[in-house]
């Protein structure tokens, strides 16, 4: 029989420290007003001097393993989807299993910035599908507000630190039932951080966005993957009971709500409260929704991101 990964645990963290649109007020020329008006957020959580990536993922991690009613011992995979690293190696991954004390098991980053957590959940699927692991702690987690230039209004209203995770487990009945990844990098001068590796930390080091042309690409190519993930499984759009999206913009989520079908209030929507978490979006709105009750056993949800690359991606399962 064949094997399938189902989610059985998730987990959300955010740091304490909150900046709200009229904080930003006080740093840059801008206005709440204009902030909610073209991106749906209000506020944001940003780490602290001395807070880490991996301290944020280990938070959450510990809370989804906790879900699913596991010690961190049972995990025999880890990967974990950053955009910012602790550090250029050893990769966040390891950081993470150090402090969880695990030891011994495949752990690696899946780098695709808001794409990230559904990369790296459909490589956590096809290890379990293999039968090379049987418990795998998958997370996206970032701290992107080291990556703004405070003096940029077009860039730095618009993102958030944060991690969320989740625990698959082999199943023999369908939990994810696929995955649809894709990058292409002849856009990558449209969304960047055009600094690397040495030197000391300058504007290269800043995050670059030329965001009408993102915004663009962003919507077409969001309600593509749509139509591959529907077609690919047969299904109709009546079939989606949720949607997921990555929380980058307020239009951009109606949008591909609306290629579905679907009313607002089956999309979950946390771009208000969090801001753009990058990989962090996704698996942080799931574990609400999961959290409060809305995403209930045996609906069908779909998560869909769309990253710097471009990278994009979708993830079909039942949870």
């Amino acid at each position: 029989m064949s094997l399938y990964s189902r989610i059985i645990g998730t987990g959300g963290f955010l740091p304490e420290s909150v900046l709200t649109n009229r904080d930003i007020e006080d740093i840059i020329d801008t206005s709440d007003e204009w902030i909610r008006g073209r991106t749906g957020i209000r506020k944001r959580h940003v780490v602290r001097d001395g807070e880490s990536c991996s301290e944020l993922a280990e938070f959450a991690s510990r809370r989804a393993l906790e879900a699913a009613g596991l010690e961190p011992a049972e995990i025999d995979l880890i990967v974990v989807a950053t955009t910012t690293p602790d550090q250029i190696f050893p990769s966040t991954a390891c950081l993470l299993q150090r402090r969880l004390d695990i030891r011994g098991c495949c752990a690696f980053d899946v780098q695709a910035v808001c794409a990230g957590f559904v990369y790296a959940l459909g490589v956590a699927d096809q290890f379990i599908r293999a039968g090379s692991a049987r418990r795998a702690l998958v997370v996206g987690a970032e701290t992107m507000s080291r990556l703004l230039d405070w003096q940029d209004r077009a860039t730095a209203v618009l993102f958030g630190d944060g991690a969320g995770a989740v625990v698959l487990e082999a199943d023999r009945n369908p939990g994810i039932i696929s995955s649809h990844l894709h990058a292409d990098g002849s856009y990558v001068d449209l969304l960047q951080v055009p600094g690397g590796i040495g030197g000391d930390r300058n504007e290269d080091h800043y995050l670059e966005m030329k965001g009408n042309e993102v915004f663009k690409m962003s919507v077409t190519t969001l309600c593509r993957i749509v139509d591959e993930t529907l077609k690919a499984n047969g299904m109709q759009k009546s079939d989606i009971d949720w949607l997921v999206p990555h929380q980058a913009n307020i239009r951009i989520i109606r949008a591909t709500a609306r290629k579905l079908d679907l009313p607002m209030d089956r999309v979950v929507v946390t771009v208000d409260e969090h801001a753009n978490t990058s990989a962090a979006s996704i698996p942080l709105a799931f574990d609400v929704a999961v959290r409060d009750g809305r995403i209930r056993r045996g609906e069908t949800v779909l998560m869909e991101g769309f990253g710097a690359g471009f990278t994009w991606g979708s993830v079909l399962l039942e949870y």
